[in-house]
């Protein structure tokens, strides 16, 4: 297959997920933990700090944040749910999944073998 193949059509099988963090250090352990148990091929931290706007009992609030970029399937969303639960500080930790509706097909593929059970990439 050709290097510089465009980008394919998803089969809807892989997903991006938000999380928003309160810190850079919740951030970075929800990562390595997410990738490590194979819940996620890929979680990016943000370096910049992201500043929310939200509404939270009854009162519009304003916070510093870190946002993770986490690349999974599908099939592992509500095990990668969970962990996220598990490890984050919030109350009510945000956790949003994206459709990726296409991608490169090397990029896909790789995605695919890091969140299979006894996947070796």
């Amino acid at each position: 297959m050709p290097k510089n193949r465009v980008a394919q059509k998803s089969s809807g099988k892989q997903v991006v997920v938000l999380v928003t963090c309160g810190s850079r250090a919740e951030g970075q352990t929800i990562a390595r933990e997410v990738v490590t148990r194979r819940l996620a091929a890929c979680a990016n931290l943000l370096e910049t700090p992201v500043e929310s706007v939200y509404r939270w009992k009854g009162k519009v609030e304003k916070a510093r944040e870190f946002l993770l970029l986490i690349k999974t399937s599908a099939r592992r969303l509500p095990a990668l749910q969970a962990e996220v639960e598990r490890l984050h500080s919030y109350d009510v930790p945000e956790f949003i999944g994206l459709p990726i509706v296409a991608g490169s097909p090397a990029y896909l593929r790789w995605l695919a073998e890091c969140v299979a059970p006894g996947g070796k990439a």
